[in-house]
């Protein structure tokens, strides 16, 4: 009795936790907190737990490394020159900017992370396309897409990599050979996608030879030495996170020490830097780590996968579909971030259960995840961040309006995942 008890109220405070999330009345991490908490003053989780066995402080310390390296790549000047090379480059012409600064977006969001890519693009993709005189909207959101598509190409790239990546002890080389190929084929359809959508919308001048020549890239750059130094502790931080296992270090180690290494070849000011760290962020990740930690505990999870293999009949063909289409429509209207965690126990448990260890079940969940963020306002960071900074600019676009463009995107990029992961690992 007492049992069912502890399980019901388990799921009770995830779920009142969870629209609290979805619902925005307080802020998602105020709520992640609060919940924890309760996870610990019901007794499901004690502190002792939430320390060594919930909270993923590997995540927690390769996101608070990433943060800090990259805004010392941003004090340079690096993300402002290649915005106006970028101008030059399609020379003005709509189309072009947009194929460009998609591009930029997807792979910068994959090397730096889609949060950060983020809020580095829009402000510069507002600022370019009035320099050019064309509406940013088709740019802007095609920038949304490929920040969560990119991103999904490397462990760093979306927080649900990181999450998936620590907790199912995945190397980073393992993601770029197996998410990589699929990530560059949903890309380029994606942005195909969005030319034939707004193709009336992307029709602009030509800059004049008098216009491009005025645009100066080296104006940007504020500290070229810094510049070259910081990215290549980046290179090197990469590089890191692609041989660490075979040194025995985790990834949190390589981008703290790629952190720290910056501040002291580039003599960057450390307490900028510092302040350049998502706090808000971190403690969102520690709420949900120990919310989902007492679902554990509680036996919800264990549940759960029992039924989803019973569901399936045990079928890992058939699982591995499941899971990548319900994480895709889900983290649509969900934060991709708190489903995620939600979801690691529950693959592992599953994994347990059927005796077997199937890396695949993690790549549908990854994909699922970060692709599904694309079908709604709601569904990731990236959306909130350069839709707020359109809105910001005087270029307003509704929940309605973003998922009727985005939506039957991101079904298509699911069904390409589909067809990715049965001809790689089923036939």
């Amino acid at each position: 009795m007492e049992n069912t008890l502890l399980f019901y109220q388990a799921i009770t405070i995830f779920t009142v936790t969870y629209i609290g999330i979805i619902l925005e009345k307080m802020p998602r991490t105020i709520c992640a907190l609060i919940g924890g908490g309760m996870m610990i003053y019901f007794h499901h989780v004690t502190q002792d737990m939430a320390v060594k066995e919930f909270i993923d402080f590997n995540t927690l310390g390769l996101l608070t490394g990433m943060m800090i390296l990259i805004s010392i790549v941003k004090q340079s000047g690096f993300f402002e020159a290649m915005a106006l090379w970028a101008v030059k480059k399609s020379r003005g012409r709509a189309k072009s900017l947009l194929v460009l600064l998609s591009l930029i977006t997807g792979v910068g969001a994959a090397l730096i992370d889609s949060v950060t890519a983020a809020l580095l693009i829009a402000p510069m993709t507002v600022s370019i396309c009035r320099m050019v005189k064309i509406n940013p909207m088709p740019i802007l959101i095609s920038e949304v897409l490929m920040s969560n598509i990119g991103g999904t190409a490397l462990m760093i790239g979306n927080p649900p990599n990181v999450m998936i990546g620590s907790a199912a002890k995945l190397e980073f080389i393992q993601f770029f050979f197996n998410l990589a190929p699929v990530v560059a084929v949903t890309m380029l359809i994606t942005i195909m996608v969005i030319l034939f959508m707004y193709r009336k919308s992307l029709n602009s001048r030509e800059l004049t030879e008098r216009e491009l020549q005025a645009i100066n890239i080296h104006s940007a750059i504020h500290d070229l030495q810094g510049m070259k130094k910081s990215l290549g502790v980046l290179v090197l931080t990469v590089f890191g996170f692609i041989v660490h296992n075979s040194f025995g270090y985790q990834s949190a180690t390589i981008a703290m020490t790629g952190a720290t290494l910056a501040i002291i070849i580039c003599k960057a000011d450390a307490e900028k830097a510092l302040k350049e760290i998502d706090m808000d962020t971190l403690f969102f990740f520690m709420g949900l780590f120990v919310l989902v930690g007492g679902l554990e505990t509680a036996g919800v999870i264990k549940a759960m996968a029992e039924k989803g293999i019973a569901l399936v009949d045990g079928d890992v063909q058939t699982m591995t579909f499941v899971i990548l289409f319900l994480s895709g429509i889900a983290s649509a209207f969900v934060d991709n971030i708190p489903f995620t965690a939600t979801m690691i126990p529950l693959i592992q448990d599953m994994q347990i259960l059927l005796g077997i260890q199937a890396d695949y079940l993690w790549w549908s969940l990854a994909l699922g995840a970060c692709f599904g963020g694309n079908g709604t306002l709601i569904g990731a960071s990236p959306n909130v961040i350069i839709m707020a900074e359109a809105a910001k600019s005087g270029y307003n676009i509704s929940f309605i309006h973003f998922m009727k463009a985005c939506f039957p995107v991101m079904l298509l990029s699911l069904a390409i995942s589909g067809a990715y992961l049965y001809i790689r690992y089923f036939t």
